[in-house]
């Protein structure tokens, strides 16, 4: 089955398989949708139907070994390499198959993680174009397609999407090109009007939920509630079903905050503000996202529909004493405070000095009435 990993999506299926029954498969197709729709999973089974031919194909594609497959995905440089060494994604073919191979949904976070640099900018170089039109130029091994699946082509550098361009006007003999974007708008022009764009859903509720009881052995309640919080990501599913997920550290964060903010207990908001300031800066910035959701969800628990709330029970429990402290005249300002957090917080600013004027105005806005 080629798409046995993908979680719903059927008209997508469809529409792919449809390309190649009717013999109308452009040499190059670009997904496009939001984070943990699907996208790649929707690649790698197309990639798979393309390649499938003998018994040997099809074991070679479980584990994603084949030799006409080619993956190219964004890079960083490690210390180890050379100055003038431009990295590509043989670099890191290793960690590339593991993380794919645990399951094509995955964040560009976890990808950093696994390379060993979490807080470098990955990009694909121009380094990667000469690799890959290389590669593409061999006959195929199989006597069949070459497939060139390109995750997050809008991280390629100038240099390389230039390159690049010149092999999508030109393409080698029996290759397809699949790009799983999120991005559109950061590729050139002439790259976009080169592919065949197929624009993928966030995954129906319905969906989230069959997979979450037929696969993951919830509840229909469990399955309904961790459905409706995922909002169409199935990334989001799989963060929330994690055990060691720091979504549990964000709230305790969250709920220490708003305690000691109420509180006014300056010393403790101190040593809070530097606990924060310990981590990362990416995971600053995931604390800060967070936070805004919870001030949202909140806001919208005031208004008692349960069809405007997306929290988990946890979450929930906190809300009933707590939401009745966001409301109207503070949570603009509040949203705004954390807005602003970020921005500095991207901008390399001073972590400690940035949280602790956080929680110090948060003593200010929780007053507000």
């Amino acid at each position: 089955m080629a798409f046995e990993q993908v979680i719903g999506q059927r008209e997508a299926k469809e529409r792919l398989l449809q390309l190649v029954d009717e013999g109308r498969l452009p040499h190059a197709l670009m997904l496009c949708g939001p984070t943990g729709s699907g996208k790649m999973a929707l690649a790698i089974g197309f990639a798979k139907t393309l390649l499938s031919r003998t018994p040997n194909d099809e074991a070679m594609l479980r584990q994603l070994e084949h030799p006409d497959l080619h993956f190219t995905y964004p890079t960083i440089k490690l210390p180890s390499m050379n100055t003038d060494h431009k990295p590509v994604s043989d670099d890191f073919a290793k960690e590339w198959h593991e993380l794919v191979m645990r399951g094509p949904y995955f964040t560009m976070n976890e990808w950093l993680e696994q390379m060993g640099g979490e807080n470098q900018q990955a990009i694909i170089t121009a380094g990667e174009s000469d690799d890959l039109t290389h590669k593409l130029s061999l006959k195929s091994s199989q006597g069949g397609y070459k497939v060139s699946l390109i995750w997050l082509p809008e991280r390629m550098n100038i240099e390389c999407a230039n390159k690049m361009l010149k092999l999508l006007e030109e393409p080698p003999s029996q290759t397809v090109f699949i790009l799983v974007c999120e991005d559109p708008d950061r590729l050139l022009e002439t790259i976009r009007s080169r592919v065949q764009r197929i624009d993928i859903k966030k995954i129906s509720n319905e969906d989230i939920e069959q997979a979450l009881i037929s696969e993951r052995g919830l509840s229909e309640e469990m399955a309904r509630r961790v459905a409706r919080m995922a909002n169409g990501s199935w990334l989001k599913v799989l963060e929330m079903l994690s055990a060691d997920s720091e979504n549990e550290l964000f709230l305790d964060l969250f709920q220490s905050l708003m305690r000691l903010a109420y509180q006014r207990k300056v010393k403790d908001l101190k040593a809070w503000s530097e606990s924060l300031a310990a981590m990362g800066r990416e995971r600053q910035k995931r604390f800060l996202e967070y936070f805004l959701r919870l001030i949202r969800e909140n806001f919208m628990y005031n208004f008692q529909q349960e069809e405007l709330c997306y929290m988990t029970q946890r979450e929930e429990d906190f809300a009933r004493n707590f939401a009745r402290f966001i409301n109207e005249a503070n949570v603009l300002p509040i949203t705004e405070l954390a807005q602003t957090a970020i921005r500095d917080i991207g901008q390399n600013a001073n972590a400690k000095i940035v949280f602790f004027d956080f929680a110090l105005q948060m003593i200010v806005l929780l007053i507000q009435k």
